[in-house]
Parts: C-alpha cells; structure tokens; sequence
C-alpha cells in the first residue's frame, strides 16, 4: 500500500493549525491540544520541520514555534521530504539509486516516471489549500418551511 508515515500526516495536521493563525507564535503544548497528539509527537515532528526551514522556533518563556514562510509557499513535497526524506517510490527511482539489479533491470525508467508524477502532484498543492473551509464558506444549515395550509 502506497501511504505516507503517520509522522508526515501528524506534520501536516500541525502545519495547517500553524496555518490557521500565521505569524502568531504557538507552544508546542498548544500545539499538541489543537492537533490532538501526545506533546512527545509533536515535539518529535517539529524538529525536522524546523531543520527543513518550514517552522522557525524561538526559546524562552513565549516562545514556540510558527510558519518560517506564507502557506501558500509551502507546497505538500516539501512537508514529505522533511520528514521522510527525498521521494522514491523505489530503491531506483530516488535521486541516489543503490540498486544492485539497476544495470540489467527494465523498469527503472518508468519507476522514476511514476516517481516525477507523483512529485509534481505533491508539489502542486500547497499547505495553503489543505486549510479547512473558512466559517463564511461553511455551509448553512437550512431548514424547509411546511407548505402554508390549503395550498
């Protein structure tokens, strides 16, 4: 099965509650209620997206961490790669092959076709766009009237 790590979707639910108030500093411990996580995960998440350049992190009594650029500015291969490293659906189709069987094998090539598609998809949508909808494009709850008497 082709899924990313429970550590990049926990990633990505911490990203978009950062998101969510741009600017605005965010203890870890906030951050851990929003996104429901244990603060251990979300201190072990927040390391390697600070060092990937996505969060920057301040020290001190107010400090925490918040958005190091614009969401729109974030596109979803970057939160990947932070966290799982570089994208290779196969030992071959990463950028740094250590395959034993590349020299007489076939497929690398469509491998790393499949590899740049599904790339080019994760980096065609930002951290921007995983935001839920804003209260105004939520849907209003509607009732019907019951139809007047008679008619």
């Amino acid at each position: 099965m082709l899924r990313v790590t429970k550590l990049t979707d926990y990633a990505t639910v911490i990203l978009v509650a950062l998101a969510e108030a741009p600017g605005r500093v965010h203890s870890s411990a906030e951050l851990a209620e929003r996104a429901r996580l244990e603060p251990p995960t979300v201190a072990k998440v927040l390391k390697p997206l600070a060092h990937a350049g996505l969060v920057e992190s301040f020290r001190g009594a107010s400090g925490g961490y918040r958005l190091a650029r614009p969401a729109h500015d974030i596109p979803l291969i970057a939160i990947v790669e932070a966290i799982e490293g570089p994208l290779g659906m196969t030992e071959c189709s990463g950028e740094h092959s250590s395959c034993e069987h590349e020299a007489h094998c076939g497929v690398q090539t469509h491998w790393r076709r499949i590899n740049d598609v599904i790339a080019e998809a994760l980096g065609g949508i930002t951290l921007a766009e995983m935001l839920p909808p804003s209260a105004a494009r939520k849907a209003i709850p509607m009732t019907l009237a019951s139809a007047p008497a008679g008619a």
